[in-house]
């Protein structure tokens, strides 16, 4: 199981999810209590292991916007947060000649209804057609809020659309995760990934170690036994 602790703000705690297993630490970089830039995060991903991925999330900018925020700040991959246009994933993976990862967020509206699956389904198969992303960040929008919200969307309505996804997206879950609930999301959604912020933390952009830990290892967990 693939696990992301995102909009880590300093040193300590992007190190300290790094040590206790996490496989990628993500900044902000689009609009957020927990935004950050360019300077401050080239100040952390030095001191990572080089196995752990550094990823950064970026409202809909131009490409070479984010691809020089990229660079500075030392990242490997980019979440794409804004409207998933493919042309910009495309001008990305132009400019660093495929060497860079790259997600697109694809939200959620727990306010839609059936609406939200339908607008959902339809966006995932046209990120398969466009044969550009490989992974799909699925996180809950909340009104105008679009991440960190800490509220789960619909998993019994997810469950069908995400496994009907197309066989080559990889579904990273996020929005609401917790330590007490990971292990119920990966066993109803069966995600490759699972992503969180908010539920980990003890304020904004501040990590808890204890909710750390315990979600890491509920989600490792919970991988060992489901199929």
């Amino acid at each position: 199981m693939w696990i992301k602790i995102c909009a880590n703000t300093n040193l300590d705690d992007a190190q300290m999810a790094a040590e206790l297993g996490a496989d990628a630490v993500g900044f902000v970089f689009a609009p957020s209590r927990r935004r950050v830039t360019a300077k401050d995060v080239a100040q952390i991903t030095p001191h990572l292991p080089t196995n752990v991925e550094r990823i950064g999330v970026f409202d809909s900018l131009y490409a070479e916007e984010i691809a020089a925020s990229v660079r500075e700040a030392g990242l490997t991959a980019v979440q794409l947060h804004g409207g998933g246009e493919l042309v910009l994933a495309r001008r990305l993976n132009d400019l660093f000649e495929g060497k860079i990862g790259i997600i697109q967020t694809v939200h959620w509206s727990v306010d839609a209804g059936e609406e939200s699956a339908k607008a959902v389904r339809q966006r995932l198969n046209a990120i398969q057609a466009g044969a550009v992303i490989e992974r799909v960040l699925i996180d809950s929008k909340v009104g105008q809020a679009t991440g960190g919200t800490g509220v789960s969307f619909d998993w019994a309505a997810a469950r069908e659309v995400l496994q009907s996804g197309g066989s080559r997206l990889k579904m990273i879950v996020a929005g609401g995760l917790r330590p007490d609930n990971v292990a119920k999301a990966i066993s109803e959604l069966n995600p490759w990934g699972v992503d969180v912020a908010s539920g980990v933390e003890k304020g904004p952009g501040r990590k808890d170690p204890e909710k750390l830990r315990t979600f890491i290892q509920n989600a490792q967990a919970a991988k060992s036994t489901h199929v």
